[in-house]
């Protein structure tokens, strides 16, 4: 089943994948670039991003670094990711990355809160305090003293910069995603996320 990205009616895929006949060299290289790269395929935020090849090697360089190889834990950047895709209701991150949190050792009815929109818990505390600044980020466009102080005390500097590239980068790649309406297959038991009433 596919669950559409975006709550506008009618709906269609904006900026769907372009067939591979009609496809320009440069975009050709870059989809083969992904497809032997860590990600295996072309899908998400890269089917629309395949209009811009160029725009498309490099952000997935920086998503490639920021998912497979920083120093934060697995659980905290999934969760993390999974509060970006519920603030910005990304379909497609949510899906991947809300089952992907759980597999990482994040306790599934916290995700199921986030999903809901209510507090989630319970938490270990990296998780908690990833969660609040990422949350406080999003809501404020930056973070207050008290909520830094705390990071930088759990994480260090380097990883508090990597925590909050996190969130920008899934907050890119998802507006990406929810202008172009790219969709995602259901699976892995993981429900869509609801639009939030106005």
């Amino acid at each position: 089943m596919t669950i559409p990205q975006g709550h506008t009616r009618p709906w269609s895929e904006r900026l769907p994948l372009p067939a591979a006949d009609t496809m320009s060299e440069a975009q050709r290289a870059a989809a083969q670039a992904l497809i032997d790269g860590p990600r295996k395929a072309v899908f998400g935020p890269f089917v629309p991003l395949l209009q811009s090849p160029v725009l498309m090697e490099r952000i997935g360089s920086l998503g490639e670094y920021l998912r497979f190889d920083s120093a934060l834990d697995a659980r905290v950047r999934e969760l993390v990711t999974c509060a970006v895709a519920r603030h910005v209701g990304n379909q497609f991150e949510w899906v991947l990355h809300a089952a992907a949190a759980v597999k990482a050792g994040v306790d599934a009815g916290a995700i199921e809160a986030l999903r809901l929109g209510r507090r989630t818990a319970p938490l270990a505390d990296d998780e908690q305090l990833a969660l609040d600044f990422a949350q406080e980020l999003l809501r404020n466009d930056g973070v207050s003293e008290p909520t830094y102080a705390a990071a930088e005390a759990r994480f260090g500097k380097t990883l508090v910069v990597e925590l909050s590239a996190l969130v920008g980068y899934f907050t890119m790649v998802c507006w990406i995603m929810n202008v172009a309406h790219t969709p995602v297959q259901a699976g892995q038991g993981q429900p869509g996320l609801d639009a939030f009433p106005l």
